[in-house]
């Protein structure tokens, strides 16, 4: 009976992971320990696995993304009440999106249990932008932007060409400085590829840089940011927001 029970995960292993800090960044790596507690009864194990995980919209709504997928273990048995522990390095890729009021990501750790429910772990994390899209961020605060508001949107019909199926948006407001009262504001795009980052910028166009090809008119243009640099960064920001507005 016990057998029965833990198929439908009454009684079953457990997974737990348990990370050093809730808050990681993109393009990073962080230490990761797993604790897989028996049920009551023993259970063969195929894999214990981790996906990071978020959302995104399309024009059918809301849509799950899984940004990676990776499994940690091979098979095993874990006997009734036993606990095992296993350490791993989770890297995080540089297309992970910044998590905002709008955007979270969560590392969903599970384990492969043939005919049975598998047990899960679900852990939000707070991700902070790569290097190089925190010098862009430093440079629009430079020039006396905010961040307003930000979307992940699928990338299909889209300006860009990356491999992806979603892409992050930026959206920032002038309070102070040059633009202040000159443009209403500026949404940037981080595409990253094989020659690196490229930001994607527009200013006050409407229908957004997530807008269809179709739509889309001629105020943009696209940076290459080759390091995190925010002083190297910010006079070509400045140029092109000049050149767009």
């Amino acid at each position: 009976m016990k057998g029965v029970l833990s198929r439908i995960g009454i009684g079953s292993a457990t997974v737990d992971t348990i990370l050093p800090t809730d808050t990681v960044r993109a393009g990073d790596s962080v230490r990761a320990e797993v604790h897989v507690e028996g049920g009551t009864t023993d259970q063969e194990v195929d894999a214990v696995y981790f996906a990071l995980e978020t959302e995104y919209k399309s024009d059918e709504g809301s849509k799950d993304a899984i940004i990676d997928q990776w499994q940690l273990t091979e098979p095993f048995t874990i006997e009734a009440g036993e606990e095992r522990r296993f350490e791993t390095t989770i890297d995080v890729p540089r297309e992970t999106p910044v998590t905002t009021r709008s955007t979270a990501v969560e590392i969903e750790t599970g384990l492969d249990i043939s005919m049975a429910v598998d047990p899960g772990d679900a852990d939000y994390v707070e991700v902070e932008p790569t290097r190089r899209t925190q010098a862009v961020f430093d440079a629009l605060a430079s020039l006396g932007f905010s961040l307003h508001a930000s979307s992940c949107a699928a990338t299909a019909g889209s300006l860009f060409t990356t491999s992806t199926t979603f892409v992050q948006e930026f959206e920032f407001r002038p309070e102070n400085g040059e633009f202040a009262g000159e443009v209403d504001e500026v949404e940037v795009v981080p595409v990253f590829g094989d020659d690196g980052l490229a930001v994607y910028v527009e200013v006050d166009r409407s229908a957004g840089l997530l807008s269809e090809v179709t739509d889309a008119d001629e105020r943009h243009t696209k940076l290459t940011v080759d390091a995190a640099d925010p002083e190297a960064v910010e006079p070509r920001l400045a140029a092109a927001i000049r050149d767009l507005r």
